[in-house]
């Protein structure tokens, strides 16, 4: 069984970046799995597994840890854990004017609920008829077991109403579940 190494990579965003990490992982034997990167504040900021063979592993390092001449900064650690898809999986989404604090306020809310984030996008947009900076978000969250997802609405709500944001709840099954 291959190893699963999860890396995470920065550095001033430039033309060929997925490519330099890409050949080096190919090169390798290592096979792209999943993969979260953005350009932010003109910094190339990336997650990804990779699955490769466990004697292929520490040359994969070696060769990444070369890229660090060209600008580029990874962190690497193995996972033995294989995805999970236990629990009832849910899309939240939020859109309000920006203002400090709101991803402290909802996050605290899904935690004291024991509600994992499992995946978080945001964005600071302007509003397209005010023109005033609006604040986006959507969040991959999985339930426990046992908990009601009215229970979750109703306290999300609640701070919705609270933070003046509008924010919806609902079903997000996965395409594909991943092993």
């Amino acid at each position: 069984m291959p190893l699963q190494l999860v890396l995470t990579v920065i550095g001033r965003d430039r033309p060929g970046l997925v490519s330099m990490v890409s050949e080096t992982i190919a090169a390798h034997g290592g096979n792209w799995l999943d993969t979260r990167m953005a350009r932010l504040a003109g910094q190339f900021a990336g997650i990804l597994l990779v699955a490769i063979a466990e004697e292929k592993a520490d040359a994969l390092v070696v060769s990444l840890r070369q890229l660090e001449a060209q600008g580029l900064r990874f962190i690497i650690e193995q996972s033995d854990e294989q995805t999970s898809t236990d629990g009832r999986a849910l899309l939240l989404e939020l859109v309000g004017l920006d203002r400090p604090g709101i991803v402290r306020d909802i996050s605290r809310v899904l935690a004291a609920l024991n509600v994992n984030i499992y995946e978080l996008e945001s964005e600071r947009v302007v509003g397209s008829f005010s023109g005033e900076a609006m604040f986006k978000a959507k969040a991959r969250l999985t339930l426990p077991d046992g908990l009601d997802v009215e229970i979750l609405r109703g306290s999300l709500e609640a701070l919705a109403h609270e933070l003046m944001v509008d924010l919806s709840l609902e079903d997000n099954r996965p395409l594909i579940p991943c092993d």
